[in-house]
């Protein structure tokens, strides 16, 4: 059927459509109660369009929709398909992974909390994000001391003989030991983590309660200290959070910032009235100026983000109304099993709350597009977290190789401690062993150097390793390692074109950041400045090998001669500028002029 012909053919009822170009790929994925009004109303001459519309209609070449019984699964399966296909002209949430989500490992059958940067739909609870990074760090401690669920990796199956370290230090139950904690135990106190993680803190405080009581009542004295333990942590942390709402509500609370065609959508949760996480969505593409419809944006962003199974509240506050509102109530509702309701609150405590929750976008958005200064401390921790480094990367060493087709290869190493150059640390290397540019054999031959000498005095190993290139430079360096038996040192590459990260361990799976990460530009300054010192040294080489070229094209003048000048007069240029008088006392007066006119030709010897 042709475009004119499937428009005449439309269903009136709910339902998506796609839009698709002349290629088949599908640009627009949209929702409509009635199919044949809402699509149709794309190709009315006397629609009014704004120009992101306007230049998707140029693009459509094929229709095709899907029915539905209601507006509710119109609503859900547009959300599917915008994250299957990703269109171009659809709103796309994309969240920022940059900060770190503490994971409840719901899936396994005794669950952790461990900490990640990725947040999968594969059944876990997840917390977060943690700004700034360190404090991830800090709630898993205490989530260790209070809930005291394991941190190991082991297989579970209750029949070891003797608990590990942590359950001595009270900081594990011991469930790999049946008589010390059964599943049903354990299973108990997996529940409470989720109720902290979901702010139920009052729900958990009276469970506590209850158990320590029953607990001391059966004489269990040492389980009721353990209660009594976590509610006093759970009290005290209480107490520094600050009462944001006087009703005890599950609120989401959204606001944005936007300048151009860029956009900062910010998340703030409540639960039982306390602010207890938030979160970051960033957008570049957008409609510039007075085409940016911010009612139909925030639509289609919060159908999105409650599309993908995020956690449903009682209410939802957001900064302007939308078309659909009522179709997503009634979607959010029947998710919940109670009444939810979206609103745009104009004044009062709500309205001031969707006022900071805006002034927290701006600072998100100036953080990310207008590249402030990031906290360095933060930036290695979240360097720590993505290569899964045993330690904090305090001391980094990078390595890179500059030749022209394969004359005069040298190696540079620069040195960062704490994020900023160290150059008394900076080292050159000629390369000796590796000949016709074989990028591969010279790295290996400038890491096998570096680190054999650090060995044998006896210095400090770095943290992490860089070297510039992709798997081939990674391998050759993991190489030099490996026959120094320093396999257990990190290692990673950087390659310059695409910008990826190769792993040692993980070179199939390269890690690829945003290119506002401020990560990646510690990275990429890192290596730019080896690369630099590199083609520094490389330029200093070449320069030098042209003048000794130079030199000992002069009739009479050989390599000792060319020595003795250099050891007498310190430098290539000071041979350059001397005298007749100057040059006699090391080579002679008949080699001085010859010297002297092969620089100034023009110039009679009488004159020098």
């Amino acid at each position: 059927m042709s475009l004119a012909e499937k428009l005449s053919s439309l269903p009136t009822c709910p339902g998506c459509y796609l839009h698709k170009d002349a290629h088949g790929t599908v640009i627009y994925v949209g929702k409509a109660k009635n199919l044949r009004h809402r699509v149709r109303s794309y190709f009315q001459s006397s629609r009014h369009h704004d120009p992101k519309t306007q230049a998707l209609v140029a693009h459509i070449a094929e229709i095709e929709f899907i029915v539905t019984d209601t507006e509710v699964e119109a609503l859900v399966l547009e959300s599917n398909l915008i994250k299957q296909y990703k269109p171009r002209y659809n709103v796309l949430l994309k969240d920022d992974k940059q900060y770190p989500h503490l994971k409840l490992t719901l899936n396994e059958p005794f669950p952790r909390v461990i900490k990640t940067r990725r947040v999968l739909n594969d059944g876990a609870l997840y917390h977060g994000p943690y700004l700034p990074a360190s404090l991830a760090h800090q709630t898993l401690r205490l989530v260790n001391q209070m809930f005291q669920l394991r941190t190991c990796d082991i297989e579970i199956d209750g029949k070891r003989d003797r608990p590990c370290l942590e359950y001595h230090i009270k900081r594990c139950l011991g469930p790999c030991v049946r008589e010390l904690c059964g599943p049903a135990e354990y299973a108990e106190a997996v529940r409470d983590v989720k109720l902290f993680f979901e702010g139920k803190n009052k729900q958990l405080v009276a469970e506590l309660q209850a158990r320590m009581e029953r607990a001391a009542e059966e004489l269990r004295f040492e389980q009721a200290a353990r209660y009594r333990d976590q509610l006093r942590l759970i009290e005290r942390l209480g107490e520094t959070q600050k009462m944001m709402l006087k009703d005890a509500a599950d609120v989401d609370i959204f606001g944005y910032h936007r300048d151009g065609a860029r956009l900062a959508l910010q998340l703030f949760t409540m639960r039982e009235g306390r602010i207890i996480g938030r979160r970051e969505f960033f957008w570049e593409d957008l409609p510039p100026g007075d085409d940016f419809d911010p009612a139909a944006f925030l639509g289609e962003a919060l159908t999105q983000y409650y599309a993908l199974g995020n956690y449903v509240p009682h209410e939802v506050h957001a900064p302007h109304d939308f078309a659909d509102r009522d179709v997503l109530e009634a979607f959010l509702s029947a998710r919940r099993s109670a009444k939810v309701r979206i609103l745009t609150p104009q004044r009062g405590q709500k309205r001031e709350l969707i006022e900071l929750v805006e002034r927290n976008a701006r600072v998100a958005f100036d953080q990310r597009f207008r590249t402030l200064k990031p906290d360095l401390a933060d930036v290695l921790d979240e360097l720590t977290d993505l290569l899964a480094l045993p330690r904090f990367p305090a001391r980094i060493e990078c390595f890179d190789i500059s030749h022209i087709q394969g004359a005069e290869a040298v190696a540079s190493l620069v040195v960062f401690e704490n994020g900023q150059p160290a150059k008394d640390e900076y080292r050159k290397f000629r390369i000796k062993t590796a000949t016709g540019g074989d990028d591969f054999a010279a790295m290996r031959e400038v890491v096998g150097r570096r680190y054999a000498r650090l060995l044998r005095e006896e210095k400090h190993l770095p943290d992490l390793v860089i070297v510039d290139g992709g798997k081939g430079q990674l391998s050759a360096a993991a190489q030099a390692l490996r026959e120094l038996d320093l396999e257990a040192l990190p290692l990673a590459s950087i390659a310059k074109r695409e910008e990826l990260i190769f792993v040692k361990g993980r070179e199939s799976d390269p890690l690829r950041l945003e290119r506002h990460s401020p990560l990646l530009h510690l990275i990429q300054a890192i290596r730019d400045e080896a690369h630099r010192f590199a083609v520094t040294f490389h330029r200093q080489r070449r320069t030098l090998r042209d003048f000794d070229s130079e030199l000992l094209a002069i009739p009479g003048i050989g390599p000792k001669l060319k020595n003795r000048l250099l050891r007498n007069l310190g430098s290539l240029e000071n041979i350059r500028r001397a005298g007749i008088a100057e040059l006699t006392p090391f080579v002679g007066v008949q080699r001085a002029r010859a010297i002297w006119q092969h620089f100034h030709p023009e110039t009679p010897a009488a004159d020098a």
